[in-house]
């Protein structure tokens, strides 16, 4: 579903790599990471290509809630528990920084982006413990925070967080104004990275540097991303007719919601839950319905899923790919605050590539491995991978394919043989190869988007196998349809 933000602004189109090239450095994503560290790059007298599969814009930056703030959830006190306070105030000074950053860049380039300084709060109806030991984590790491119960939601809290000197904005239109001089190739895809040469479906780009911002690298090894992070997908909905709500809000309760406005309208959001794991759909049913309760003369005018990469220790990737590919850098695992990190990552991938000292970049660092951090996401990692691989090789479809209504899809035996099937309608049978081709796990139907999504590392299908996001590179093998 398409959201908000592509279905108000067009970015013009830009022209697809034609032939060989050479650049300083090459950038594979032009996402708002992408394009921003390419902005700054260029700043610096670089010349620099940015690669993209799609369009500009076209993936996670184009779903994101768009909030621009320092509050990542419950992130603090575990961060000073685990990994003590100088990590985690670099952490912090890297976030609340990138704020400061956006509202300087959007007012030295006067981008009309919709940019607006609000609070952000984080709220809980139900015990404020957890509220209070972030609070405390935070002032001690120096963020502009207080706990309060004053709140605009229709419904009490317990406590809630606030932070001051938050912001939010329209990202398409910030990224369109960031990528209107750089020099981008659409329609473009980078299938396999060599040293300094990036082969694409279109010719070869040589550069110096390489930057993958392509929101998860599709290399894996040397780096293994693929076995350091999942992913996970939310959903949101754009309303009219509501209250207008000053400040961000995102509850930290099991099936908390997040609210924020975007002009006249409200962005609700919640269902998160890890790709591949949405069997029984309804999460745009639960927002609907909270919808109806909280604004009953509300109006929806937009739904729309978006996706992001969790890293077992909760701290993104920032800086230098591998010791094997010390002219490769990466920035990925934003979690799902990939607006500030992305500021973030761009100051802090320049800085390397120019070889300057960064005083945040120690926290980021991709070659670190943080164990204690690390061992309980690192677990269930393991478990759900496995899980999948042995549903691939071993498990028995539980439904035959005459069973299917129209409407529905999943895994089916059909001759004898395990496939995907999406029965769109009468004679509408979409027939796929259930294994990823990225590593081989078993895919799983997603009703809410009607997709095909891999459990393990987050690559989606379209229900007739296209791909729409990675790590994988290429779609799902069509098989033909069932006979009439």
């Amino acid at each position: 579903m398409r959201s908000m933000w592509s279905a108000e602004t067009a970015i013009p189109p830009r022209a697809p790599l034609s032939g060989d090239r050479k650049a300083d450095v090459a950038v594979i994503g032009a996402g708002l990471a992408g394009c921003l560290t390419a902005y700054l790059l260029q700043k610096e007298g670089l010349n620099v290509a940015v690669l993209e599969a799609d369009r500009i814009g076209s993936g996670q930056t184009g779903g994101t809630t768009a909030k621009i703030t320092s509050q990542h959830g419950l992130i603090y006190d575990r961060l000073v528990t685990q990994l003590g306070t100088d990590l985690a105030g670099r952490y912090a000074r890297a976030n609340q920084r990138a704020v400061e950053q956006y509202k300087a860049l959007i007012e030295a380039e006067g981008i009309d982006c919709d940019f607006r300084e609000v609070p952000a709060f984080l709220y809980t109806t139900a015990s404020p413990s957890a509220l209070q030991k972030e609070w405390s984590a935070a002032v001690q790491l120096g963020l502009p925070a207080r706990l309060t119960t004053a709140t605009e939601l229709p419904f009490p809290v317990a406590e809630a967080l606030r932070f001051e000197r938050q912001a939010q904005f329209h990202p398409l239109k910030f990224l369109r104004a960031v990528a209107e001089d750089l020099t981008v190739y659409e329609r473009t895809r980078v299938l396999r990275a060599e040293g300094h040469v990036l082969t694409t479906d279109r010719g070869a780009v040589t550069a110096g540097k390489v930057i993958f911002a392509c929101h998860f690298p599709f290399v894996n090894v040397p780096g293994l991303y693929f076995a350091r992070m999942h992913q996970e997908r939310s959903y949101v909905l754009a309303l009219e007719g509501v209250r207008d709500l000053e400040g961000m809000y995102y509850g930290i309760d099991p099936d908390g919601l997040s609210f924020r406005m975007a002009g006249d309208r409200l962005l609700l959001g919640g269902g998160e839950h890890r790709t591949g794991e949405n069997a029984t759909g309804g999460r745009y049913a639960r927002l609907r319905r909270a919808a109806r309760t909280y604004w009953p003369d509300s109006r929806e005018i937009a739904a729309w899923s978006a996706q992001d990469c969790i890293p077992q220790d909760g701290v993104p990737f920032i800086g230098a790919f591998a010791a094997s590919r010390p002219d490769w850098y990466v920035a990925t695992g934003f979690q799902k605050w990939g607006m500030t990190t992305s500021m973030a990552a761009a100051h802090i991938l320049t800085d390397a590539v120019m070889g300057r000292h960064n005083d945040c970049a120690a926290v980021f660092a991709p070659r670190r491995f943080r164990l204690r951090a690390s061992f309980g996401t690192l677990a269930e990692d393991v478990k759900t991978t496995a899980g999948s691989l042995l549903r691939s090789y071993f498990a028995t479809p539980r439904d035959a394919a005459a069973d299917m209504p129209a409407g529905h899809g999943g895994v089916v035996e059909l001759d004898g043989e395990k496939v995907g099937l999406y029965r769109e309608g009468p004679d509408r049978d979409h027939v796929v190869d259930v294994k990823c081709p990225h590593l081989g796990c078993q895919l799983a139907w997603d009703p809410d988007e009607k997709t095909w999504d891999c459990p393990c590392h987050g690559s989606r299908f379209d229900h007739t196998g296209a791909l729409l996001t990675g790590p994988a590179q290429a779609g799902i093998r069509k098989q033909d349809p069932l006979p009439s």
